[in-house]
């Protein structure tokens, strides 16, 4: 394999393994989709590190598809993200007691 192909096996195993932690794919150990936010962002931030580095040191093809690959990455981080945000607020809403209002004694009219 050359440099080339090396470097787009990396970026497409990092890729894959964004995916993995982000709950889009299967992981192929353990069969089970399975969410961890805070690794598919790292993951995410070291092919953002790949880009830089690399900036104006690699094939046009291989910028246009880092540029992708990291678009597609971060918009399903965000939703995701988001999706965890909201999900966390139901589960506390469901979890917190229901405030109800004192009913106060009428008075009676004379």
């Amino acid at each position: 394999m050359n440099n080339n192909e090396l470097f787009m096996t990396l970026i497409s195993s990092l890729a894959s393994q964004a995916w993995i932690q982000l709950g889009k794919i299967k992981n192929p150990v353990t069969d089970k989709v399975e969410k961890n936010l805070e690794a598919a962002s790292m993951s995410i931030d070291m092919i953002s590190m790949l880009q830089e580095k690399t900036k104006n040191n690699i094939e046009e093809y291989e910028s246009q598809l880092l540029e992708k690959t990291l678009n597609d990455l971060r918009m399903n981080f965000v939703f995701e993200k988001n999706q965890n945000t909201s999900s966390t607020e139901d589960e506390s809403k469901a979890k917190a007691p229901e405030k109800t209002k004192e009913k106060k004694p009428k008075k009676k009219k004379k």
